[in-house]
């Protein structure tokens, strides 16, 4: 039984693997693969704005394959970027693939080299919750601005400066 290592971009993937063996299957996540439903305000403002995140069409594959790969292994390496959106997308993924706190390990490297992977896998970490915390109250705030203002800025700001552009208040 391998372990899952997991990526943000596929284009680090080889490289990756290189390092790591056989022992490692190493995928990418192609960035975010959850956001608050695009149809409707996705927060829930009686229930204390409770963001209501789904999978994104374009990654329901993504997740699949991730799902697939997460049911044969030991050990899930959740290996995003460490900055906000980075630790947004490692726990979308802790999320979406239902993964237990005993079977995954944040790990976090800023060069692509075997030193720093192996040094990452050998000091694993948690899932940083202020950078998520941070990340999701600027997508709420950035949602209820934008939301709600946008339709105005369309209706009041329809000019031959703004045909054809996006208007948008987040």
């Amino acid at each position: 039984m391998s372990s899952l290592f997991i990526v943000e971009s596929p284009n680090k993937i080889k490289k990756i693997k290189g390092f790591l063996g056989n022992q490692y299957n190493v995928q990418a996540s192609v960035g975010h693969i959850r956001d608050l439903n695009p149809k409707s305000l996705g927060i829930s403002i009686e229930n204390n704005f409770e963001p209501c995140y789904e999978v994104l069409q374009d990654k329901k594959k993504v997740v699949a394959g991730l799902r697939k790969a997460y049911k044969n292994c030991k050990v899930v390496y959740l290996a995003t970027d460490y900055d906000r959106e980075g630790e947004s997308i490692a726990w979308h993924l802790k999320e979406a693939l239902r993964i237990t706190n005993s079977k995954y390990k944040r790990v976090i490297f800023t060069e692509i080299t075997k030193t720093a992977i192996m040094n990452a896998i050998k000091n694993p970490c948690d899932i940083d919750m202020n950078m998520f915390y941070a990340q999701q109250a600027r997508r709420i705030v950035d949602r209820l601005l934008g939301y709600k203002i946008s339709p105005i800025l369309w209706k009041q700001l329809t000019s031959n400066f703004t045909k054809g552009k996006s208007l948008s208040a987040g």
